[in-house]
């Protein structure tokens, strides 16, 4: 079987990550959670990009407290909705949280704490890192 002279040049070509989105350490943005299926792209990271208004950006572990905190705000993160592919969350999950809402939680002193290598650098631009490490799961 011959390959035609494009598959050539482009089997030559070195293969780029998928995606050069960074945490707030300047590192490659790791996974937050599959299972369930998160990210405003639903691919298990805290990706944005234009069309994500909402900015969800922090990785968070889900408490109990948080999600009756959003569901107050109008959000509720525990029913499923299958219809859009969510099948509700509770405490322990990880989720790709707005980070407006997250500041908001904050706050209110009901902040879920944060997988800081799976929250995107874009979270810096609402929220100090600082506070962001105060919450940290970890610290790596």
């Amino acid at each position: 079987m011959s390959r035609k002279p494009d598959e050539d040049a482009m089997s030559s070509m070195p293969i780029e990550p998928a995606s050069e989105s960074r945490n707030v350490f300047g590192e490659p943005l790791a996974t937050c959670s599959v299972a369930p299926m998160t990210g405003f792209y639903r691919d298990g990271c805290c990706e944005t990009g234009p069309e994500d208004t909402g900015r969800h950006v922090v990785c968070a572990q889900v408490t109990q407290e948080f999600l009756d905190f959003s569901r107050m705000r109008g959000n509720d993160l525990v029913t499923p909705r299958p219809e859009f592919g969510f099948p509700g969350l509770k405490p322990g999950d990880r989720w790709c949280l707005c980070a407006l809402r997250w500041r908001e939680a904050l706050e209110a002193g009901v902040a879920p704490p944060v997988a800081l290598a799976a929250t995107h650098e874009r979270a810096l631009d609402i929220i100090d890192l600082q506070e962001l490490k105060a919450h940290a799961l970890d610290l790596t």
